[in-house]
């Protein structure tokens, strides 16, 4: 039949930016379009205005700059895309001696090579705005300063309102437990609280966002911000920098935010390659945390091994993972815990799992081997006092962190790695924590930026197992091409939504290989209930890459120390998700590949493909994979879910029909063994991906 309904189906120079940081990943749809005819700037009395004009790929655009009170208004055939915040708030906002104080009237301005300057004044006594913007076909840069006083934050103000809807950002704090159990998807539907957005954070982030109206903002600095989306219901986007050096950003124009998304990565960069191989996007990773948390020993691991081979639930790599060591930083195992890790790895390779380890290089202070990298100067230093090592703590205890800058402690810590691999016959590594600190002191010559690409440069020796790695904002962890695995969600309906949304934010800011939190949750919680276990693994089958800890036969409830046994239903509807994802994995392969060529995420928002369909843009629980898949699984306990098609003529997975698109199926019936899915007739995909649903 389905042979049949697809048969029936296909029967029917201008000024340029400042070159970005990868110019060698660009290609000609990515890097910045010089416009057909030169920008032009008019003014009046009130009001400095720059026009760039259509170009063929380009839709041309204006910004308004107001002369009473320095403001920018961008508009894109007549309409307004993009405004900075009212006069209260301010535009250009700069904080000293504790206060907030803004740009105000214009003084002066010059339009000289297509590049236009101003300068303002300000609600501080003293102080001057300079401001230069530099249009391009399809984005302009906005560079500017304060001088007269040192300013302790730099920030951009914007209504979020004139751009519609807000996206982007990753991994976001808000105040309703984001981003564990919340992801506001478009962010201006809830609030986002981030007062250390940065480069060395763990969360997944970049300052990219992008917006319905089909702008984007992108700020290019290696400090701090503080970015607030509607805090407070304020309808107010503030995006500062902890720094007094000047702000630059990039505003994006285009047509779709699709094109937003282009634009961005070929300022960044694409990725270079997949770290994951076929089989790890066709089969599941399985890793003790979930299952344990650090209540782990041999025993335990290999029955865990075991169940999962006799009950038919198959993976490519079984990872132990945090709490094998004797303390954290030996890279030995605990001799009581692990009496013969020989033994242990033979035995998960007899299963037909690779065999992973968890890794860190933050050395607690408790381990023999911390004194030994103080003294040789292996460790950062401290940024308030350089001649001691730096301390932080963490979840396990107080730890010194390896300096990637440092050659010498790169090449002692490789070593040690590598031998505990040739020692055990480790196949693979999940490398946790960070790889700065803003209290640790870069090494000579190296800024807190550079140790995300030294990250990036270690783990990418190494066989990552599809668990990824969390590096960012750095080109250097866009072009790595690692899979991206989320921050510790918990095992409720609301984590499960939260990692939907949170994948299309991570995918959408240039990490396309994603993969959520171990499936079923973790961060300490309950066990997950059947249904959340069921429903988690089959949403995870509908992304590029599964990652399980929590087995479907049974597990701990870390809260009780109780075991949990689910029934045999649990395992049949987790290994058909599974089964599913396997059948599935030709087709996601083919969109890696297209990944590699363009940029473009697999996992995405329904408007990337459909950006004429406004109901598109707040829908929270559908995705695109790829071009052709629309994945709508339930992800809450109802028996039913409204099902949004964009238009086109769709085939309906479970009910084996043809049903016309642009319209929404309020009440889709979702029994625990249904995941509503749909595939898109007509496309180059449409008969690989209706042959994965057979």
């Amino acid at each position: 039949m389905l042979l049949a309904v697809l048969a029936a189906a296909l029967a029917l120079p201008a000024v340029a930016l400042a070159p970005p940081q990868n110019a060698q990943a660009q290609d000609a749809r990515t890097r910045p379009r010089p416009a057909t005819a030169a920008p032009q700037l008019s003014h009046s009395a009130t009001e400095l205005t720059v026009k760039v004009p259509r170009s063929r790929n380009a839709p041309g655009y204006e910004v308004h700059l107001t002369k009473a009170q320095l403001s920018l208004r961008t508009t894109r055939s007549g309409a307004t895309v993009l405004s900075t915040a009212a006069p209260d708030t301010g535009a250009l906002r700069f904080r000293t001696a504790g206060a907030w104080q803004h740009a105000t009237q214009v003084t002066g301005w010059s339009w000289k090579k297509g590049v236009l300057t101003v300068t303002a004044a300000t609600t501080a006594p003293g102080a001057t705005v300079r401001a230069r913007l530099t249009p391009a076909a399809d984005r302009y840069q906005l560079d500017w300063q304060v001088t007269g006083v040192t300013p302790e934050r730099l920030g951009l103000a914007y209504d979020l309102k004139s751009a519609g809807h807000w996206y982007g950002h990753g991994e976001a704090q808000t105040p309703n437990g984001g981003p564990g159990t919340d992801q506001p998807w478009p962010l201006d539907s809830g609030q986002v609280v981030h007062p250390a957005f940065g480069p060395a954070s763990y969360y997944m982030i970049d300052p990219f966002w992008y917006t319905s109206t089909a702008t984007g903002l992108r700020v290019g600095t290696g400090h701090v911000m503080d970015v607030a989306i509607n805090q407070g219901k304020d309808g107010l986007g503030r995006f500062d920098i902890e720094s007094a050096d000047p702000y630059r950003a990039t505003v994006y124009v285009e047509s779709t935010p699709l094109d937003v998304y282009r634009d961005y990565v070929g300022t960044v960069g694409r990725p270079a390659k997949s770290d994951a191989t076929y089989r790890q996007y066709a089969e599941p990773v399985w890793n003790s945390w979930a299952q344990f948390y650090t209540h782990v020993d041999q025993a335990k691991l290999l029955g865990y091994a075991q169940d999962l081979h006799d009950h038919g639930v198959t993976g490519h790599a079984l990872q132990l993972d945090d709490k094998w060591e004797s303390d954290y930083g030996n890279m030995t195992f605990d001799p009581k815990a692990y009496p013969d890790p020989k033994a242990m790895s033979r035995k998960i390779h007899d299963l037909g799992f690779d065999f992973g380890l968890w890794v860190t290089l933050w050395i607690n202070l408790d381990s023999d081997q911390y004194r030994y990298a103080a003294d040789h100067g292996y460790l950062l230093a401290d940024a308030a006092d350089p001649a001691v090592p730096c301390k932080v703590t963490w979840w396990n205890g107080t730890a010194g962190i390896v300096d990637l800058g440092n050659p010498d402690a790169k090449a002692w810590y490789e070593g040690r790695l590598k031998s505990l691999m040739d020692t055990y016959g480790v196949d693979g590594l999940k490398f946790d924590t960070r790889f700065f600190d803003e209290r640790c002191a870069p090494h000579e010559g190296y800024q807190p930026t550079d140790y995300q690409r030294l990250g990036a440069q270690l783990a990418d020796q190494y066989d990552l197992q599809g668990v990824g790695i969390r590096v960012h904002w750095s080109g250097a962890a866009h072009r790595a091409g690692f899979v991206t695995r989320q921050v510790d969600k918990g095992t409720g309906f609301d984590s499960l939504r939260a990692s939907v949304t949170q994948n299309l934010a991570i995918s959408t800011i240039g990490y396309p290989f994603v993969t959520t939190d171990m499936i079923g949750g973790s961060s300490g919680r309950p066990a997950p209930t059947k249904e959340v276990l069921v429903r988690w693994a089959q949403s995870a089958a509908l992304m590029p890459l599964m990652y399980s800890s929590t087995s479907p036969v049974s597990t701990v409830d870390v809260t009780t120390g109780r075991k949990v046994v689910y029934d045999a239903e649990t395992t049949a509807l987790y290994r058909e998700a599974i089964g599913r994802h396997a059948r599935l994995a030709p087709y996601i392969w083919d969109q890696v590949q297209h990944t590699l060529k363009t940029g473009d995420p697999i996992m995405r928002p329904l408007f990337f493909d459909f950006p004429q369909d406004k109901a598109a843009y707040t829908i929270t629980d559908e995705w695109m994979l790829g071009p052709t898949v629309l994945a709508a699984p339930q992800l809450t306990s109802a028996p039913t879910r409204p099902v949004h098609l964009p238009p086109g003529r769709w085939y309906d997975v479970t009910h084996h029909r043809t049903v016309p698109g642009n319209r929404t199926i309020l009440a889709y019936p979702t029994p625990l063994n249904t995941t509503p899915t749909f595939v898109k007739l007509g496309t180059k995909e449409t008969e690989k991906a209706l042959k994965a649903f057979r």
